[in-house]
């Protein structure tokens, strides 16, 4: 946000301070997602295919219920996604069982490896940045990322984290 701004006056930022840390975020998720899209976009897949990819990758066998829940999209969007990662031998869906009617999802070979296709690239951006922040920086931007989550979000975000997935 500044290289003048120290730490005791983060409490009383300005809206102009806060518009550029706004904008800082806008241009660092772009710089995040830029790799990973061209990616995708080869493969005519959007972002959502990616986030699927990425939680059921994070979460082997997580239901479709689950899955939901941790992408907030609709059941109908999430299903248009799935069917195709499912059709293109990504994703695999098998019957739950101690329910039947669940559905586990889980990963293919192939979808393994354009997970780490994907997220090769921000895994390198993030741990450069991380290193270059320091480990302080990186404790209260993880602070910061959390405070700004929702409270059933950032409940789903910590189980993730306590589960070490």
């Amino acid at each position: 946000m500044g290289e003048g701004i120290r730490s005791e006056s983060l409490l009383y930022l300005t809206d102009e301070q806060l518009r550029q840390g706004i904008e800082a975020m806008y241009f660092a998720y772009r710089g995040f997602t830029a790799d990973p899209d061209r990616i995708l976009e080869s493969m005519a897949y959007g972002r959502a295919h990616h986030r699927a990819i990425h939680f059921i990758n994070r979460a082997p066998g997580t239901t479709v219920t689950n899955l939901l829940a941790m992408l907030g999209v609709t059941k109908q969007s999430l299903n248009r996604v799935l069917r195709t990662l499912i059709e293109d031998g990504l994703v695999e869906s098998r019957v739950g069982t101690s329910d039947r009617r669940e559905r586990n999802l889980y990963l293919t070979e192939a979808g393994v490896a354009l997970e780490n296709r994907l997220s090769d690239s921000q895994r390198t951006r993030m741990r450069s940045a991380f290193r270059d922040a320091g480990p302080e920086a990186v404790a209260g931007f993880r602070r910061v990322l959390e405070s700004m989550m929702d409270g059933e979000l950032r409940r789903q975000y910590l189980s993730l984290r306590e589960t070490g997935q």
